[in-house]
Formats: structure tokens, C-alpha cells, sequence
């Protein structure tokens, strides 16, 4: 009997230790869908951290904004044994085919920031909609009435629509009332900022330059709009939201070029992301996520797995949060302010 209990004992053993060892080593496959932006290079970094806190591999591929190199990207990676995938989609639907792939292979997929609307990969972003309102919120307090114009993400994103909804949502009441007057709405082809000059530019011209707010979906869209604005001689005078936190956009924000960034902590996000992806690929159901929630908000309405974090509006009141939060050093965020006019660069 002793004899068995050894045997038995020592089995348990070897599990434990084998358990153990798949539970280090995987392999995480993120596909990126470009690094144009500034906040992606921060996203990675905070990934790679908590790959590298829990034991295991990063690899990746930069998409370099083309939806059919994505595809490819993303078979890639599987080939080089990914056990599980995050991915910023660059065109979600184009990638569909893919992420069946890993799916029918049982690898995990995390959409990561953006929508892949596939219930066999799991949703991790900040509140989309909610930093839509953010903007209009901010931009609404400085101008309450005027000609508004809405510099829209990417079409092929559906980010793009959760923040027009979002920023929609606060200025119905004031659009309905004829307070608040939409002269020009436009996405932006891959969220370029060129492109968002481009079409600020057009707006400007076709409203003869009486342009009151514009509502702007990220920080490099706002950088586009703003250049349009400056070549008039209206940058300053014309608020301008954007979101990312991103470092240009937040000295802008001190310069009072740009009224709003709505900072999402990509620091948190890439880490969550890493977590969530290490989870599923070690067994867990997507259920089992801590702090889970179904959404069906998408445009198709299909029913997904999310985890959804908090937004927060940084503004020249407020600056002193991402300062101190060492998202950026005071004197990045501070550069060229006039002495005493922003009290974080004091």
C-alpha cells in the first residue's frame, strides 16, 4: 500500500512539474496593425514587460497599415508557434479569415484596442464611447454654440463609429436646438494625419473659414486638423479635441492649440492584454477573465467577451495627472509654455 501511495504521490509530482513548465515558455503572437502612431511603440513596451514577468515570448509583425499584409502577418506568426494572438486590427473584417484559422486551431485570439467582431476572440479597449463624450464634453464647455466639424477615425475601424456615437450622444441636445451646427464630417483613411489635414483643410475652405469646434478622434487626427487651422491663423482659437495621451498632443494641450486629450493608459491596456492572452493560452475560458463583461455593441451585434478600462480627459486644469503619473516628464508636456500660464509647468 505504501508502495502504491509512493508511486502515486510521485505522479502527482511530475503533473505538478509538467504543469508548471507548460505554464512558462508559451509564445505570444502580436500583430500590429502599423507604428505610425507614437502610443503603439508604448503598448508594445508595456506588453513586452509582462511577457517577460510571467516567462514568456513576444513576437510580432508591424502590419504597416495594409489589411492584406496583416493577414499574412497573422498566419505568420502562427507558423512560428504563437499560442495565443493579440491584435490590432488594421481593417477587422479583411482579417476574418485568420482568425478562423486560429480559432480552428485553438489559439486564442485577443482583439487588442480595437474591435474584431468574432466571438472566438475575446475584447480588450478602453471605453471607445465614452472618450467620444470626453471629447464633445471638452470642446462643448469652450464653444457651447457654433459651426462644428467632426475629423472621424478610420471607416474601416469600427472604433471610428463608437466615438462619433459617443461625442453624439452629448451634442444632440445642442445640434436639435440649432445651438451647435455640423458644417463637415469626414473619416480619416488610416487614422494619417495628412489625411485629416487634408480634409480640415477642405472644410475650412468650404465654410470660409468659420469653423467653431472641431471634434477630432485622436491625437494624430487633431495634429492634421490643427496644422490646417494654423496655416489660417486659427490654431488657439478654435478648440480641438484628440485622445491618446500622446506626447506632441499633450504639449499642444499646454500650448492651448488642443483643448483635450483623452488619455487612455496604454501602459495598462498592453499589460492587461499580455495577461489576458498568457490566461486563455494556458486554459482559461474566456469567461473566467476577471473582469469580464458581454458586449454587443458592435455593428454586426454579435455577443463578446470584453474587459473594458477607463478613460480620463486631460486638459491644461489637469495636466499635472499625467505628469505625475510619469506618462511624461513635465519638461516634454511643458515645452515653449509661457512662465504661469499653465499651472502643471509651474
Amino acid at each position: 500500500m505504501k508502495s502504491i501511495l509512493k508511486l502515486m504521490a510521485g505522479a502527482a509530482i511530475i503533473v505538478s512539474m509538467h504543469s508548471a513548465a507548460i505554464a512558462k515558455d508559451l509564445v505570444i503572437g502580436v500583430s500590429w496593425s502599423n507604428f505610425q502612431e507614437e502610443r503603439w511603440k508604448t503598448d508594445e513596451a508595456a506588453i513586452k514587460a509582462a511577457l517577460e514577468a510571467s516567462g514568456d515570448k513576444y513576437i510580432s509583425a508591424d502590419a504597416q497599415s495594409s489589411a492584406a499584409k496583416q493577414l499574412t502577418d497573422i498566419e505568420s506568426l502562427i507558423a512560428q508557434g504563437a499560442n495565443a494572438l493579440i491584435v490590432l486590427a488594421q481593417d477587422s473584417d479583411a482579417i476574418g479569415p485568420a482568425i478562423e484559422k486560429a480559432a480552428a486551431e485553438g489559439i486564442p485570439v485577443v482583439g487588442y484596442d480595437r474591435l474584431i467582431e468574432n466571438p472566438a476572440a475575446f475584447y480588450i479597449t478602453f471605453d471607445n464611447k465614452e472618450v467620444g463624450r470626453l471629447q464633445a464634453r471638452e470642446v462643448f464647455k469652450v464653444k457651447p454654440e457654433g459651426n462644428f466639424v467632426f475629423i472621424k477615425g478610420s471607416s474601416s475601424d469600427p472604433n471610428a463609429d463608437f466615438l462619433f456615437s459617443g461625442q453624439l450622444e452629448v451634442l444632440k441636445e445642442a445640434i436639435d436646438a440649432g445651438k451647435v451646427k455640423n458644417v463637415g464630417e469626414a473619416y480619416t483613411d488610416g487614422w494619417k494625419p495628412e489625411n485629416a489635414q487634408k480634409n480640415m483643410e477642405q472644410f475650412l475652405t468650404a465654410n470660409d473659414n468659420k469653423v467653431d469646434a472641431v471634434v477630432a478622434s485622436n491625437d494624430g487626427t487633431a495634429g492634421g486638423a490643427i496644422a490646417a487651422l494654423s496655416a489660417q491663423g486659427l490654431a488657439g482659437s478654435v478648440p480641438v479635441s484628440g485622445q491618446d495621451g500622446d506626447f506632441a498632443a499633450l504639449n499642444r494641450v499646454a500650448l492651448g492649440t488642443q483643448t483635450v486629450s483623452v488619455w487612455k493608459d496604454a501602459r495598462e491596456l498592453g499589460k492587461k492584454a499580455a495577461e489576458i492572452a498568457v490566461a486563455l493560452a494556458g486554459g482559461k475560458k474566456m469567461e473566467e477573465i476577471e473582469g469580464v463583461q458581454s458586449f454587443n455593441g458592435g455593428p454586426k451585434g454579435v455577443a463578446m467577451n470584453s474587459v473594458f478600462l477607463a478613460p480620463m480627459a486631460i486638459t491644461k486644469d489637469n495636466l499635472n495627472v499625467v505628469i505625475d503619473a510619469g506618462w511624461i516628464s513635465k519638461d516634454a508636456a511643458c515645452q515653449g509654455v509661457a512662465a504661469g500660464s499653465v499651472a502643471a509647468c509651474n
